[in-house]
């Protein structure tokens, strides 16, 4: 059997078990909590982080880019990554928007600081950077606002990895009930449809220990 090592509230490891699950790819989860990684898991991923994918033939692959490319090569139908070379490009441009811009300015600064500092033993939650990733969150929502106005999903006709990747950093962020989803109409839609699709019912069957969802995480008609 396929296992994913992931960590809950990661994004990168949301994203993996969402295109897995798009793919019909049958798997199973081993959380791993990152204030309390294994030492056995440092041999799987030397930088000691989910997700980590070990494939039926006993492949390790660490890190969510090499994971995607890797899927989307070994198991290329359907494709999520597009058909020709431009979609491609426009896909992985806004992967690389979501998983460097938009963790930088809003996931860590709203994750790490309400769940994980404290967990990690770094002390409590810094008021002054969770006010930063509160105020970045409306630029990124307006962002998929433009884009959903101009295509039927973000990178373009079809739902592709950029909507996955989008949707696994919104989906963290609104475990803890912080998208102001209400001021961005369009967005919101479109995360009702991702959120509608099959490969999220896992998604919104997580339950953190020790941290419940938001009221509406699980609601489809939110």
């Amino acid at each position: 059997m396929r296992k994913l090592y992931h960590y809950w509230l990661c994004p990168f490891s949301r994203k993996i078990r969402l295109l897995l699950s798009e793919k019909k790819l049958s798997f199973e989860t081993v959380a791993i909590k990152p204030w309390d990684i294994p030492s056995s898991f440092f041999s799987l991923n030397p930088e000691g982080m989910p997700p980590v994918l070990i494939d039926d033939d006993g492949k390790n692959i660490a890190n969510a880019y090499p994971i995607t490319e890797y899927l989307e090569e070994v198991y290329f139908e359907p494709s999520y990554l597009g058909k020709t070379s431009a979609q491609r490009a426009e896909t992985r441009r806004l992967i690389i928007w979501c998983d460097e811009k938009f963790n930088a300015e809003v996931t860590h600064n709203l994750v790490y600081e309400k769940v994980l500092r404290r967990k990690m033993g770094q002390g409590g939650p810094d008021s002054a950077t969770i006010r930063i990733g509160n105020a970045h969150i409306h630029d990124h929502l307006e962002y998929v606002s433009w884009l959903c106005d101009r295509r039927n999903w973000l990178a373009g006709d079809a739902f592709s990895l950029a909507d996955i990747s989008a949707a696994a950093h919104f989906s963290c962020i609104d475990y803890l009930g912080d998208v102001p989803w209400d001021k961005h109409p369009v967005a919101k839609l479109w995360y009702a449809r991702v959120k509608s699709r099959p490969s999220f019912r896992d998604i919104l069957a997580d339950v953190v220990p020790g941290l419940s969802p938001s009221p509406h995480y699980t609601n489809l008609d939110f």
